[in-house]
């Protein structure tokens, strides 16, 4: 059974204004998402499941469609307030998503098999997917799940600063807890993180969440609890969010299992300010010329 590769991209619509939007950064239009597909084809993923906004299902479809046909097998998913809520009132003032936690969790009935999930707009490089198909195939069982660790100093924006979840591992590798660090960037030769404390260094190779998981079919009968404990406790603030780390989170401390932290050699790049585009255009034309991918990545 190959494993599947869930895509979270029900945030694009809000970010880019219009799915016809969608930025592209390769020689011939590619987004980043289409490097991620075309990464995961290669790593032997045997399915992609696309998050989304409903209201925009039509845009999307008619986008990806016509290029994966025949490539790989795909699937479309809506993340909608009303699904895994069980009877919970959700407040009318209520627009925000519930969170990636929560996305995860509308996947339930598309996803049979281990599974990766991604973001839709970073990118995250060859190595990080075969390391992911790797775990998927051969170590990944209802005790043990894992998350692709990126080495901060490779995920850093010279635009700005950014957060990051900068992971805590043990000598087995294994995950004991991700804390989230805002405002991090190269200090002088140092990373630090600023809070309301002040400045604090972190460790320059420190390994970081960029959102990149592997995980059994299994998680999603302690997502589903998870999050319905998080709509009594949370649901009724509007801004509240059900993360994926919240249930990583408690998948170690309730002793269910490990996580395990997966090192990638690979460069992450992503857009997180305006101003990155140039960057991350520049990145991938690099590596179309060193021939990592073909000049047009679909024809």
């Amino acid at each position: 059974m190959k494993p599947t590769l869930l895509i979270l991209a029900a945030g694009m619509a809000s970010r880019y204004g219009s799915m016809k939007q969608i930025e592209g950064f390769g020689p011939a239009g590619e987004t980043i998402m289409d490097y991620s597909i075309y990464d995961a084809i290669r790593a032997g993923f045997g399915k992609v499941v696309f998050i989304i906004r409903k209201d925009f299902a039509e845009q999307f479809q008619s986008i990806f469609e016509p290029k994966l046909k025949g490539k790989i097998e795909t699937g479309y998913v809506y993340q909608e307030l009303s699904l895994f809520t069980g009877g919970f009132s959700i407040p009318s003032t209520r627009v925000k998503p519930w969170g990636t936690g929560h996305a995860i969790l509308c996947a339930k009935d598309a996803v049979k098999e281990p599974f990766a999930v991604i973001n839709a707009d970073d990118f995250y490089g060859r190595d990080a997917f075969e390391k992911a198909a790797a775990f998927l195939n051969n170590e990944c069982n209802p005790q043990k799940h894992a998350i692709i660790g990126y080495d901060l100093s490779k995920t850093l924006s010279k635009n700005g600063t950014v957060s990051r979840g900068v992971c805590q591992v043990n000598d087995e590798q294994n995950l004991t807890s991700i804390n989230e660090r805002t405002k991090i960037y190269e200090d002088g030769g140092r990373i630090v993180y600023e809070d309301a404390a002040g400045k604090h260094e972190v460790p320059y190779h420190s390994s970081v969440s960029m959102n990149f998981w592997c995980f059994d079919h299994s998680l999603f009968a302690l997502t589903e609890k998870l999050f319905d404990t998080f709509l009594k406790e949370h649901g009724n603030e509007e801004k509240s969010e059900f993360f994926i780390p919240l249930v990583a989170d408690s998948f170690i401390k309730s002793k269910l299992g490990v996580v395990k932290v997966i090192p990638t050699s690979s460069q992450w790049f992503g857009v997180t300010y305006k101003e990155d585009a140039p960057g991350v255009q520049q990145s991938v034309n690099d590596l179309v010329a060193s021939g990592e991918y073909p000049p047009s990545l679909w024809s």
